[in-house]
């Protein structure tokens, strides 16, 4: 492990945890493998997508969502060397250039049907 992930910052802790609970939510509930790439951003954009048309009311799936968002902006993070950092608003990643991003709230709006994580991502990393 190397010394970035030892250190990392307290406002951390609750997104790691939230990631943590995504991707074992789906490698045991939906046997979907997340494996902190971009590709599989894909799968989890699907996910949202499917979790919407079914009809779930956003208070019965906002903790999925928030820890959808957060598995996003951990895969921010070890592909930029993005932080965490506390907001009035919750958790936001601050990448190397200084932009700030909102992966949990990204995927609310995925949720919403206005939003994509994996595009997200992509400009957070390109």
């Amino acid at each position: 492990m190397n010394a970035t992930r030892t250190t990392r910052p307290p406002a951390a802790a609750k997104p790691l945890r939230w990631a943590s609970d995504a991707v074992s939510t789906m490698r045991e509930g939906a046997r979907l493998r997340l494996d902190h790439s971009a590709q599989s951003l894909w799968s989890v954009d699907r996910t949202i997508e499917e979790i919407r048309r079914d009809g779930a009311p956003f208070a019965a799936v906002e903790t999925v969502l928030r820890g959808f968002g957060a598995y996003a902006g951990e895969v921010i993070a070890r592909h930029t060397g993005a932080e965490w950092l506390e907001s009035d608003g919750g958790p936001v990643l601050r990448t190397p250039d200084g932009r700030l991003w909102d992966p949990v709230g990204e995927a609310r709006r995925c949720f919403e049907g206005d939003g994509s994580l994996r595009l997200l991502c992509r400009d957070a990393t390109g």
